[in-house]
């Protein structure tokens, strides 16, 4: 991809799953990367398979002081950032009259507050700079309604409506867009589902399988690049054509 060579980099959730996909990806394209997570051991071990990170950083993203201490450990380790790839979230599988407060509370905390507070720092410190890049995960779960995830497909909804508005306010120097993911094979989603929930799955998808981690961050490396420079305002699906036939919810 173009002009990411040495570019900042700053990904949210990097220890694991998409977050460690997309630190790896843009090591390849030559940039400078920071990873963000509040889990030590998984920052010690992405740190160990990722030696080309300048640092990772232990981070709750619920907590407005510590992502600005973060934000500022990475300038100073990177020179400034140009992309945030805002992508910490955690998900519950559970009924909707079985969601308790605490969990909806500690849902919308990572995957919507978390979202917000990481983009509104990064967006202060590029709108000084006069440029920048925030791309935000959101889900196919944002668009389509699914069963066992209403506070976690409410917080994606969020999520998208958040990057268009951003988009708007942050024009033109910084561009904001969403990446929805459908089903990819992550950790969290081996937590979650069984080996036959997963083949179930993947008979009803038109592709026949779930997307790689890999095949997520590639989109994120465009949507950064200058060959995207045209590009904000948008949520941009990769779900192997699961909403085209209105599938989702069977």
């Amino acid at each position: 991809m173009r002009g990411l060579r040495n570019k900042g980099v700053l990904v949210t959730g990097g220890a694991s799953g998409i977050g460690a996909a997309t630190a790896a990806r843009f090591l390849e394209e030559g940039a400078q990367v920071c990873v963000l997570d509040r889990d030590p051991k998984g920052n010690d071990a992405i740190q160990a398979s990722l030696p080309g990170l300048r640092a990772t950083i232990r981070c709750d993203v619920t907590r407005t002081e510590e992502v600005r201490a973060a934000f500022d450990q990475a300038v100073a380790l990177m020179g400034g950032v140009d992309v945030v790839i805002n992508n910490a979230g955690i998900s519950i599988r559970h009924r909707f009259l079985e969601i308790t407060a605490e969990d909806w509370d500690r849902v919308l905390a990572v995957n919507l507050t978390g979202v917000f507070h990481v983009a509104q720092t990064g967006a202060r410190h590029m709108i000084q700079r006069g440029k920048g890049v925030i791309l935000n995960t959101a889900s196919t779960n944002g668009i389509a309604g699914y069963p066992f995830y209403a506070d976690y497909n409410a917080t994606k909804a969020g999520v998208i409506e958040l990057t268009r508005s951003m988009a708007l306010e942050l024009a033109p120097a910084v561009r904001v867009n969403a990446v929805a993911p459908g089903y990819v094979l992550t950790p969290m989603q081996r937590a979650e589902y069984t080996d036959e929930m997963l083949e179930e799955v993947n008979r009803k998808l038109p592709l026949g399988r779930h997307a790689l981690p890999e095949e997520v961050a590639a989109l994120f490396a465009f949507l950064a690049s200058d060959d995207a420079a045209y590009i904000t305002g948008h949520v941009y699906c990769l779900d192997g054509g699961e909403l085209a036939g209105g599938l989702a919810s069977r």
